[in-house]
């Protein structure tokens, strides 16, 4: 088994716009562990989400590679689940049917793959919803169904695109905290865009620092917290977060 479960190497990214050609991605490289949680951070408008499209294989690099468990992507993989800003449940299926929807798509669809998709929902506290849609669930519980929809399929990477922002704040909190625990407990590798300065040192091992476009990487940190039991809300009292709040804080010359 190859050490690191992703591998970007100089990568660079330039595209055409009604202004001419953008270069919004320059010499990235970075490397993720099995099981690791990494969290990307930079400027608005630095390519953070370029970055994620082009490790799932949806566009490709002007140049540079990127490999995944050892081979270099050719296109969408099925070793990579993608989780976007909103949920995209259909609100004409019921909430068992949208989780299906990727093993129906991918003509996967068994007793085996059924009977895990009952176990996620059993096991995250949407059993008893599976048969109700989506417009009678709140924003935290669609965000759970969506992450279910993407775990179904059993990609090895999950891919998390400002994937709370659309929540309001005290629902993402506890959402957040929910998505962490399940993504620990399936053992899943994951790399999440954000904003959120707090929700990147909360949920991650590793938090990279993108700097203005043509983003390339500015720093690493790595997230060493004195909590005993780390999750996003109770590693916000550990006395080392507000050191690494103000030094991403400073990386990113935020003003006020």
């Amino acid at each position: 088994m190859v050490e690191y479960i992703v591998e970007v190497h100089n990568l660079g990214m330039k595209y055409q716009s009604m202004n001419g050609e953008i270069n919004a991605l320059e010499n990235i490289n970075l490397s993720v562990k099995r099981g690791e949680f990494i969290s990307i951070v930079g400027p608005s408008g630095c390519g953070k989400s370029t970055l994620l499209s082009l490790i799932s294989g949806l566009i490709s690099p002007s140049t540079g590679k990127i490999l995944i468990n050892g081979k270099e992507i050719e296109g969408t993989s099925r070793e990579v689940g993608y989780m976007l800003q909103k949920d995209h449940l259909f609100e004409w299926r019921t909430i068992l049917e949208n989780v299906l929807l990727g093993l129906e798509i991918r003509k996967t669809l068994t007793p085996e793959s059924r009977e895990y998709v009952t176990e996620l929902l059993k096991t995250y506290g949407l059993y008893e919803f599976k048969d109700k849609y989506p417009g009678q669930l709140s924003g935290g519980m669609r965000q759970r169904a969506a992450l279910i929809r993407t775990l179904a399929v059993k990609p090895d990477i999950l891919l998390l695109d400002e994937a709370f922002s659309a929540l309001d704040y005290q629902t993402r909190l506890a959402v957040t905290e929910d998505i962490y625990l399940i993504i620990k407990k399936e053992n899943k590798t994951a790399i999440l865009v954000t904003h959120d300065i707090a929700e990147s040192i909360g949920m991650a091992d590793r938090v990279v620092v993108l700097s203005k476009r043509p983003a390339t990487v500015k720093s690493i940190y790595e997230i060493s917290l004195s909590c005993s039991d780390r999750t996003p809300l109770s590693c916000r009292e550990a006395p080392e977060f507000r050191y690494y709040f103000n030094q991403i804080w400073k990386e990113l010359d935020v003003h006020v």
